[in-house]
């Protein structure tokens, strides 16, 4: 290489290996997605443009388990602390603050993107949570440390009485990490549970998705199937598969087999 050349080299610095500004397309745009509860109150959720973490849609796990959370509002809701995994736009959490809870937590992958999004929504639905509301949005990496999540409950809390987990299962790999982060999170007591709701959106996987519940039992919680639903039309029609199952949301309660008193 002539000296000549090295000076136009030196000249251009990294630039030779950039990409010009327009080489990639733009980021996707945030959409929206209207939801009534029964209670009334109307939402408008900010989905993220685009995310590999599936953010930017609105589950149908979130919307099944949303309503089961209002039929069973009792037991599940009313002066409950609530914590949601990979909560994606957040509607049951929401939900949960609006209709009484005692505290809410949602959580999704420490994303910029999409913490700020939950936040975002969670400021949205101002006008209709109660004055009282406690509700807060946070990162969180299933299976790391549960202590930051279980620092945001009052004084004289050890767990959370609810837990929310919905479409979460077609992360197998992650299936141990959602074990074991529930273990650590959902409080010991007779009333605790976890809501488990899926659908199972690759079915020749379905084996696969069950298996979390296999994991659950040997982690000591008792595993009850409370829902299973139908909905009009699948979420990504041009995927393969069978079309029911594709349609159907289970949901499941996970408690724990042995629990300390009241």
């Amino acid at each position: 290489m002539s000296s000549d050349e090295a000076d136009v080299l030196d000249g251009l610095g990294n630039k030779i290996f950039q990409e010009p500004s327009d080489y990639y397309p733009p980021p996707k745009p945030a959409t929206f997605e209207s939801k009534t509860l029964q209670t009334g109150e109307a939402l408008r959720l900010r989905l993220v443009g685009h995310n590999p973490l599936w953010g930017h849609h609105l589950w149908n796990g979130a919307q099944v388990v949303t309503d089961y959370l209002y039929d069973h509002a009792r037991d599940l809701v009313h002066g409950r602390t609530i914590l949601e995994l990979g909560a994606g736009a957040g509607l049951p959490s929401i939900a949960t603050a609006i209709w009484g809870a005692k505290q809410v937590v949602v959580t999704d992958y420490p994303d910029e993107d999409l913490v700020e999004n939950m936040r975002m929504n969670i400021d949205a639905a101002k006008d209709v949570l109660p004055r009282s509301a406690d509700i807060v949005a946070k990162g969180h990496v299933w299976g790391a440390s549960t202590e930051t999540l279980l620092s945001c409950l009052r004084p004289g809390w050890c767990g959370f009485d609810t837990l929310i987990l919905a479409d979460l299962l077609f992360n197998h790999s992650q299936h141990a990490a959602l074990v074991s982060t529930i273990q650590s999170t959902l409080v010991h007591l007779p009333h605790a549970r976890a809501l488990v709701f899926f659908t199972p959106y690759t079915p020749w996987k379905f084996d696969k998705d069950m298996a979390f519940f296999d994991l659950a039992r040997k982690g000591g919680f008792r595993v009850v199937k409370v829902v299973e639903k139908i909905m009009d039309k699948v979420m990504f029609k041009d995927d393969r598969g069978d079309e029911l199952l594709r349609r159907t949301v289970f949901g499941y309660e996970l408690s724990y087999e042995h629990t300390g008193s009241q």
